[in-house]
């Protein structure tokens, strides 16, 4: 049984050891040499925001993408024809466009379980990276990452970029500097509407033009029986994180860094299921998770609205975000693009706000994220970075370590889970408000229909887990030869 100490006890342990990036003179560059591109991944994100928030900046020139689908890499090279009045060079295998001298810079907008192996690859290429959340598929391999681009003193920067939006750094300086006193807990919230994948009764035919081998990379090489191929791969374990990497890491980044939180969390627990549908997704569509950080709790909670009778669950009237509850009152902040931060005292009464001026434009951070980064790449300085590779790094395992302990668990029903619980204040309220979420899908929480994870400690100093073998098996991850993260890096 978990109980109220061991949640709340304050720990005389070291916290992991932090360094500062070095600085990686070499490649300081002047203010009118061109920063070469490539981007590596043409989704929605890489085609849409990458290509032109690189392409856009003054003194940076986009020469190549890069993408094992063809169709899709053909769309981006048009598109970018047609808005900048030149081609750009097209590869199906990252590893060649690698080994351009020309390129400075990768702009990696792969799926989370290549971003760990290409970001590598790229930096003992005498890369820089910008690389999208979440850092890493396993806990293993964000290390090597960071291992990586201090190996090779690359510059590499994590795509969560709520660090750079004016709004947050504002409401989070603010929180800081003790407006609203102690901080007691985070509470970090993500009601997304995904839905069902689909399950087919045959694998999905693979088009020939998609490399299927490449596609899959370092994952487990497997048919496939959800109906799209790209974006709800987030959704299976083989090749996604689920809700709480994919969206849940730009919150829990976000509560890391009101905390100032230097390391990893002391212990996690995760409860959850894949309630309503039936279909291939292996990941839960509903999930509580609670962090024992030093300096306060962090607990998440991730419904999907797509499956709810009864309207879409929020909290404190928000669907996506985070609530900074202190000792004088509390802060929300709105992760919808306006990104909007609100103080409120103990009585609920507004204080300030943080929040964008009237008629002006709305943007989500991304700009300022990667102006942020080639400001640093120009420079040669990693500490200029807002989300440096091993802020990211923390920030996803904390995710990952989440993801393992729903992982791991087993089926309980709601009695059992609750002598778990009730002890803690919070994770009783957030259960509270799991259950009440659950009854409006008319799901049989008194049967064993949720899975219960185990309390997981951390050995913060190696990475893994204590005492438990299968969680740090999920660690350290599996790889598909010849796609293996290299050790040494």
């Amino acid at each position: 049984m978990i109980t109220r100490r061991r949640f709340l006890r304050s720990s005389a342990a070291a916290t992991a050891a932090v360094g500062m990036p070095r600085l990686a003179a070499s490649q300081v560059l002047g203010a009118n040499d061109q920063i070469i591109v490539g981007v590596l991944g043409l989704g929605t994100r890489g085609r849409r925001v990458h290509l032109r928030r690189m392409e856009e900046q003054p003194g940076v020139r986009v020469v190549a993408v890069c993408d094992v689908d063809r169709k899709r890499m053909a769309t981006a090279a048009e598109q970018f024809e047609a808005n900048y009045g030149r081609k750009v060079d097209q590869y199906v295998d990252m590893r060649q466009m690698f080994d351009r001298k020309d390129i400075d810079v990768i702009s990696n907008a792969t799926q989370n379980y290549w971003h760990g192996l290409s970001t590598i690859w790229a930096c003992r290429a005498g890369k820089h990276v910008y690389c999208e959340k979440p850092l890493s598929h396993y806990i293993w391999e964000g290390r090597q990452m960071v291992k990586a681009a201090r190996k090779y003193d690359r510059i590499v920067q994590t795509g969560t970029q709520n660090r750079s939006h004016r709004q947050v750094i504002a409401a989070v300086k603010w929180i800081q500097d003790g407006h609203l006193g102690k901080i007691n807990y985070i509470t970090a919230f993500n009601n997304n509407v995904r839905g069902s994948v689909g399950r087919r009764d045959t694998p999905l035919p693979m088009p020939d033009y998609i490399d299927y081998d490449l596609w899959c990379g370092p994952a487990k090489k497997l048919p496939i029986y959800r109906n799209r191929l790209q974006y709800d791969c987030h959704f299976d374990w083989n090749t996604g994180g689920g809700e709480l990497a994919n969206q849940g890491v730009h919150e829990v980044d976000a509560a890391r860094w009101c905390l100032r939180e230097p390391g990893l969390p002391r212990g996690v627990m995760s409860i959850g299921g894949r309630f309503v549908v039936d279909d291939a997704g292996n990941v839960p569509n509903t999930l509580i998770t609670y962090w024992d950080f030093p300096t306060a709790p962090v607990i998440y909670e991730h419904h999907d609205p797509a499956l709810a009778n009864g309207g879409t669950p929020t909290f404190r009237g928000l669907a996506k975000g985070m609530c900074v509850h202190c000792e004088g009152g509390y802060l929300t902040i709105d992760e919808s693009p306006r990104k909007t931060g609100i103080a409120y005292d103990s009585q609920g009464r507004k204080m300030t706000s943080f929040r964008f001026s009237e008629g002006e434009e709305i943007l989500d951070g991304s700009p300022a994220h990667f102006e942020n980064f080639i400001a640093a790449v120009r420079a040669g300085r990693p500490d200029l970075l807002r989300a440096d590779v091993l802020e990211g790094h923390l920030s996803t395992t904390a995710c990952n370590a989440g993801a393992i302990s729903y992982r791991v668990g087993r089926q309980a029903d709601q009695y059992e889970i609750r002598k778990q619980v009730e002890q803690i204040p919070i994770f009783n309220e957030m259960f509270d408000r799991f259950l009440h979420y659950g009854r409006g899908l008319e799901i049989d929480l008194q049967s064993k229909s949720a899975t219960l994870g185990p309390w997981l400690e951390i050995d913060r100093e190696n990475e893994c887990f204590k005492d438990h073998n299968e969680a740090n098996v999920l660690v350290r991850g599996c790889y598909r030869d010849p796609y293996t993260i290299p050790d040494p890096v």
